[in-house]
């Protein structure tokens, strides 16, 4: 057994090799995040679709789904106030606080009324991406902007349908 099979450690004479900083690595989504995120329309599209068809007993299940989902991507995108608030030397305590404010606006609007509920997922959903019109620039993602706007509007939509549809 070599030493270089020994030791997993690099040895000081082999630097490390360089990675690109987290700022140019966010400058635009990859062709997997734009497929990941349509992709995550479809609950929205699918729920806000079925409000509207299914059966009065099945009514409520699916309301109760699509609010659920709309809660967890809501949270999602205060999450990543938190990943930005980690990269940061000092967290920026804005990050921090905003980054737990859309969960506990989901986490009530999922025991509202759907007729209620809904709406206000959609809400928060366009408040999100208006927070992250600032946001994003100057944490270098801005090129995510695009596709955040894209995603929130649909999914603003599929919520005030399906509040509607309730």
């Amino acid at each position: 057994m070599t030493q270089a099979t020994r030791d997993p450690l690099p040895s000081a004479a082999t630097p490390p090799s360089p990675s690109p900083s987290p700022r140019r690595m966010m400058r635009e989504p990859s062709v997997l995040a734009l497929r990941l995120g349509y992709g995550g329309l479809l609950p929205f599209v699918l729920g806000a679709a079925l409000m509207w068809i299914v059966r009065p007993d099945a009514h409520p299940y699916v309301a109760l789904a699509l609010s659920a989902y709309a809660a967890v991507i809501v949270s999602f995108l205060g999450g990543i106030h938190w990943g930005f608030a980690f990269r940061q030397m000092q967290p920026d305590p804005a990050l921090l606080v905003w980054g737990v404010v859309p969960s506990l606006v989901a986490w009530v609007a999922v025991v509202m009324p759907p007729y209620s509920g809904l709406v206000l997922h959609g809400v928060m959903l366009i408040a999100c991406y208006l927070r992250d019109r600032s946001v994003y620039p100057a944490e270098g993602a801005a090129g995510w902007l695009t596709l955040r706007f894209r995603l929130s509007a649909v999914a603003a939509l599929c919520c005030f349908v399906g509040a509607a549809g309730s």
